[in-house]
């Protein structure tokens, strides 16, 4: 019953989008030649009819979306090319949308004027100032720090948030359910928050400074390597856990000494990964005061002055292929 009314949900689901789509976006910027006021009225109609069609066409005809998705296949051919029609019409309808929200115009890209203003921005940043080698290399020394600190203070809190994040080690009961069920909403709810906006608010906290750009760095770590710790906890094999568990081991010393052993690599790997993201991160924190050379660059591109931007960002990239090629380097040593 409950997989029936999935499939029914991910049916209606799949007409109310064409149709908002159609009536939201195609007509009133498209057909409409850019009058952006739906019609309220029709489209309400549109939606609930369109959305009850595909649910009764799914539940009396078998030919559901719902059922391609969740079964990988539907019975019956002319079912199944139904099903298959209705998802690649909301794909198409979709790839339509997109181009028109994000309003793409190759006519915009390829102006002669634009061009010429681009081609003058691109001289300069390849014709960098080399005056500000100096204090370019000590901005990008803090920041190669910061990230380092964001990654370390992180780490341990991860390692330990990861057990208790992992499904296989907490389904014992429901006290241990309620435990990783808050960890993973609390770490999904700060991973969706970009590192820039926590930089944002750090920022305001404690002053703007490599500090507020660490803390911020610590914050999506955490929540970042806590989940990918946890999904390799969740991969391991069982076999180890069974047989230490019959010895009479208590659930701590099933965990240590046969969860951590399958796992101690991995988690390196990861970490080494991380502190790679956390280098580039740490430029782009820089621009809202979160310190290092992403500050020094905001200062410049404010002032337009494009050669010594060139120098930063020619800088930045050095320094970011360099830390990409030990971070890999290390983590094949590793394997």
């Amino acid at each position: 019953m409950k997989r029936h009314l999935l499939r029914l949900g991910i049916d209606v689901f799949f007409g109310a989008y064409i149709a908002t789509i159609i009536d939201r976006i195609l007509i009133p910027r498209v057909i409409l030649d850019n009058v952006t006021t739906p019609f309220d009225g029709m489209h309400q109609a549109l939606v609930i009819g369109l959305a009850l069609v595909l649910a009764v066409l799914g539940s009396v005809t078998s030919a559901s979306v719902g059922r391609l998705i969740l079964d990988g296949s539907v019975s019956g051919s002319w079912q199944r090319t139904v099903a298959m029609n209705i998802a690649w019409i909301s794909f198409t309808l979709t790839v339509l949308a997109g181009w028109v929200v994000t309003g793409i115009s190759p006519s915009a890209l390829f102006n002669g004027q634009g061009l010429e203003g681009a081609g003058r921005i691109f001289k300069a940043l390849f014709t960098p100032n080399t005056d500000i080698i100096g204090s370019a290399l000590l901005a990008m020394v803090e920041t190669i720090y910061l990230a380092f600190m964001a990654t370390a203070i992180a780490v341990p809190f991860s390692f330990a948030l990861s057990f208790f994040a992992a499904r296989n080690l907490m389904d014992h009961g429901a006290i241990p359910r309620t435990i990783y069920v808050a960890i993973r909403f609390v770490t999904n709810f700060t991973r969706s928050i970009e590192p820039l906006i926590w930089a944002i608010i750090f920022s305001v906290w404690v002053g703007i400074g490599p500090f507020a750009g660490m803390l911020a760095l610590v914050v999506h770590t955490i929540s970042s390597l806590t989940k990918q710790y946890s999904e390799q906890i969740e991969d391991v094999d069982t076999g180890p856990m069974e047989a230490i568990s019959a010895t009479g081991a208590s659930r701590t010393q099933v965990v240590w000494f046969s969860v951590v052993p399958q796992c101690v690599i991995p988690f390196l790997s990861f970490t080494i990964y991380r502190w790679d993201i956390n280098v580039r991160m740490a430029t782009v924190i820089g621009l809202v005061g979160g310190g290092g050379i992403g500050t020094m660059l905001i200062q410049y591109q404010g002032l337009a002055q494009w050669r010594e931007v060139g120098t930063i960002v020619i800088l930045i990239a050095l320094v970011v292929w360099i830390m990409d090629v030990i971070s890999a380097r290390i983590r094949e040593a590793l394997k």
